[in-house]
This record gives structure tokens, sequence and C-alpha cells, in this order.
């Protein structure tokens, strides 16, 4: 039986999705809140949050991700970095899906992916779990009700966590799964709870799609000044390095905290919502983020909290160092009501230095930027994958390797186009380790990192003197109003100087030895500016 709304003449059934029990079509949040409640998926929390524990599965499975490998594609898609699949094995999951899904509850969420009306993608996501569609409803943006009378949805993403694959029948890896086949815009989930696969497979779709247009995806935070939004900042990163973080800033207008697009209009979130670490999350150093969990309807992922009072506790991290809250946009008070932006004005790389070599700022030349982005250096944090347990020095190209679905010098020369329209200013900001590598120095404190960005967004940190790093050759400032100097020569911080020295060749080299493996195809000042 349906309920709910939807265009009449775009049901399941008109997708080949037959032989279901109740199917509930864009439900609002309260509806999903007590759908979820009601089915046993989770708790109601303090202020009307809804508390899940996903199980087995506390982050991303990459390693089970796969691309079904055909002629369409089969010249376009980065295969170093996707998993084959063939289109009969894709088929033959298809169809073992959707036999397993006969006689159960589906929910249904027809969204847009991107703000920009222009080059937004229109998703339906089938959810065997309510949860799964209010985390993807506050995830991607919201049609207005009437429109959903008409929507007809591009690509369609099945999601049965009690699914389980047969890697001999379906070729996959495991019992778990994530297909997308572009062929048949269909992307299939199976075997994992963790929400975040949702949104992730959208962000891949769009970087795939996008760059035949001219439009950079990115996977970065981005703001604007207040007033004026063509003062925008986009913060480039991995989970873990701070994008969520350094974008909500309160003295700015958050665009979005996790993927947009760059395109002659300027910047567009992709999503209509945010999806925060909340480890070690406080009142005092992030209140916007914290006041999102316990307002009604955030999902809060993988966190502790006492069973009687439904207090969370923000420091136990015996599930997951990856416990996270999912909430609409709206919850930020200072956060756009448009998702839109100007050309980006400063273009920030975050990493996270295990190694303690880096400075907290540095000002890169267009060719060092293009080589920042392509190196995408930084550590996987614990419990943003799996079996990742403390810091891991890591190169992930474009600083989203995951998700590129090309080759990573498409978007390192979209980027580099962009940078040369707009002249945009480039940072690279180490929110890693300092006095030494991890287990021996500290993290950068964040006062410093929020100075440092400030001076850079307002402009005043181009006034400054800088000095020259003798290691990797970009220009760090010598010393910022309101940052201790110290900071600012990462060599000073170590007790012993020599051992800094023998860190930096060791970093140096790594780098190199990464970047040989695009040295073919880039210019000849990316390659000027390559170290080592």
């Amino acid at each position: 039986m349906d309920h709910g709304r939807v265009n009449p003449a775009r049901k399941l059934e008109d997708q080949g999705i037959s032989g279901l029990g109740n199917v509930y079509y864009n439900l609002i949040e309260p509806a999903l809140v007590e759908a979820a409640v009601s089915r046993g998926e989770g708790r109601l929390g303090q202020g009307g949050a809804f508390l899940v524990s996903t199980g087995q599965f506390t982050g991303r499975s990459p390693k089970d991700k796969f691309v079904v490998r055909t002629p369409s594609v089969e010249n376009s898609i980065w295969w170093e970095n996707n998993a084959p699949m063939t289109p009969e094995a894709f088929d033959l999951l298809h169809a073992d899906m959707l036999e397993h899904m006969k006689g159960r509850d589906y929910f249904v969420q027809d969204l847009f992916g991107g703000a920009d009306p222009a080059h937004r993608l229109d998703v339906r996501v089938v959810s065997e779990l309510a949860w799964h569609n209010l985390f993807i409803r506050h995830l991607l943006r919201r049609p207005a009700r009437e429109e959903l009378d008409s929507f007809v949805p591009e690509w369609t993403i099945i999601n049965c966590p009690k699914f389980k694959a047969d890697p001999a029948r379906h070729g996959c890896r495991t019992e778990t799964v994530i297909a997308l086949n572009f062929d048949k815009k269909l992307i299939l989930i199976g075997n994992t709870e963790y929400a975040g696969e949702n949104k992730k497979s959208v962000f891949t779709l769009l970087n795939y799609l996008l760059p035949e247009k001219g439009i950079m995806p990115m996977h970065c935070s981005a703001n604007h000044a207040v007033g004026n939004p063509e003062d925008t900042a986009v913060f480039f990163g991995l989970s873990g390095t701070g994008k969520t973080t350094l974008s909500a800033d309160p003295n700015r207008v958050l665009i979005g905290d996790d993927e947009h697009g760059w395109s002659d209009n300027g910047t567009f979130n992709f999503e209509g919502g945010c999806y925060a670490k909340t480890i070690n999350l406080s009142a005092e150093a992030e209140p916007e983020i914290y006041g999102t969990t316990s307002k009604f309807g955030t999902v809060i992922e993988n966190m502790v909290y006492d069973a009687d009072t439904l207090e969370l506790d923000f420091d136990d991290n015996s599930l997951t160092d990856n416990m996270r809250c999912a909430y609409p946009l709206e919850y930020i008070s200072n956060a756009s009501d448009t998702g839109l932006g100007g050309q980006p004005k400063n273009v920030i790389m975050l990493t996270c230095d295990a190694f303690g070599v880096l400075p907290p700022i540095a000002r890169l030349s267009s060719a060092q930027a293009m080589y920042h982005f392509l190196s995408g250096f930084t550590s996987k944090t614990p419990g943003t994958e799996r079996g990742v347990t403390e810091p891991t020095p890591t190169f992930s190209t474009c600083f989203g390797a995951p998700f590129m679905p090309r080759r990573p010098e498409v978007y390192g020369k979209l980027l580099q186009e962009k940078i040369a329209v707009t002249g945009a200013t480039c940072w690279l900001v180490n929110t890693g380790w300092t006095g030494g590598k991890h287990g021996v120095g500290k993290r950068m404190p964040i006062k410093a990192t929020r100075a440092l960005l400030t001076a850079a967004l307002d402009g005043s940190l181009n006034n400054v003197e800088f000095r020259v790093d003798p290691n990797f050759g970009f220009e760090v400032p010598v010393a910022v109003n309101g940052v201790d100097t110290g900071l600012l020569d990462p060599r000073s911080t170590w007790a012993d100087a020599a051992a800094y020295d023998a860190q930096a060749q060791k970093l140096v080299e790594m780098f190199s030895k990464n970047f040989a493996q695009y040295l073919d195809n880039v210019d000849e000042d990316v390659k000027a500016a390559a170290i080592g």
C-alpha cells in the first residue's frame, strides 16, 4: 500500500520495483522519526533527536564499492581507483535485491543533489530503514511539496542493510556492497547500516557528471562574508581535517560543510544538511554544532548515552571514533538559505599532518596549489574507515580519492583553470600535530587555526612578512597578531631540531614518491613546484 506524496506516474512500480509491503513516499521529519521509533530502529533522545547505532559498520566500506564496467564509461573511469563489476553480476545483484525487498516496507525520498537549479541532480532514495530516509532527507536538498507531484528521478539509490551479497554470484568482495551503474542510473547498497554511504554515493555521481559541464566538484566546506556572497572561501579536506568545524564561523555565512560545485555562476552546495563528527564536541568550542545534538530530528549516530537520562557522552568512543550527527543546514543559525556563494576568493586546503612537520598555514602559488591538491596529503583519523585505529599518513588525491570516479588530473586541471580565471588566493592549513609527531606532540590549537584563517580571509595575512619554507618552498608568515609566533616555525616547536629535520626529509620523500604518478600529465610549472 502506498502512502505519502509522489508523482503518480513515477511510483516504484514504474521502475520495476513491485511486490513490496507498505511504501512511504516523501514523509516529513516528524513522520520519519515516529516510524523509526515505532519500528525499534533507535530511541528518541533529548530535544527529539534520534539516537541510533549502526552496528558492525561505523564507517564507510571503500573496498566494497564498485563501478559497473560498460562501454559508455570504459575510457572515463579511473579504474586503478574504482573496482569494476561486470554488467551481468550487477544484474544478478539487482534481481536478488528486488526479490529480497518483496513483502517488506520501504521509505522513499525524492530529493535534489545541488543547490543550483541549473546543475542539480534529481535523486530518489529507497530505504529499508526509516532513519536512513530521515538522514538523507537532511543531507540532500528537499523539493517544495508541490514539486513532488511532477518529480522524475534521474538516479535511484536502493539501500537494503539486511541484504547480504554473495561474492561468488555478484562479483563483489564480501557480503557488503555499494555498486554504481552509470548506464542504468542506479546505485545498490547492501549489508551496511552506515548512513554515510548514501550521501557519498551521490557525491561520487556528481564527481563524475559535473566535469563534463566544466563544473569543479569539490570535497570541501564553504562560507562567505556576511552580506557579501562574493567573498566566498572553500575549505578542501578529508574527514577529520576540520572542514565542518572551521567553516562554521559565527562571523561568516555557512554555505555548506562537505560537498560543493564551482561553476561559472559561483559556488553551490550539493547538500541540504551537515554530517558532523561529535567526538569531543563541546558547547564552548563549537556551540552551533553542539546545539544541533538536542534538536528535533537530528540523527545521532553511534554515540554512547545514558540509558535513563539520554544524556550524550561526547568523550566515550567505545562504539567508534567516528560518532556523528546529521542535521538540516537551517539548524545552524548563520547558514545560507540558498546554498549559493560567489566565485571563491580564497581556496584553503586542510591537512592533518601526523608527522608534525607542516606549519599551521602557508601561502601557495597556483602551481603549488595544483601540486598539493593532486597530492592530497593528510592523515586518516580513527573511525572514518573500518580498520583505521590511529592516525595514518596517506595521500588522497584531490582531498577525496575514494569519491573520484575520474582520473585526478581531470579535477586538478579544472581547479587550475578556475584559480587562473578568478585569481583566488590559495592556502595550505595544517590542523594536525605540532611539537612532534603523533604520540609525541599535540594537536594544533584550534584557536590559532581560527585566528590564522580569519587573517587569511579578511586579507590582512597578505600584508605580513613571509619566509620561504626550506622543505616545501611555500611561503609561511613570520608573525601574526594573536598567534604564538613559535607555532609558525614547526622546527622550533620540537625539542630536538635534528629529529625535526629527519622527519621533514622523510615527508618530502613521501611527497616526491607519491607525485611521480602525475608527472607525465601536469604542466611544467607544476613539475617545477614538485619537491625533492
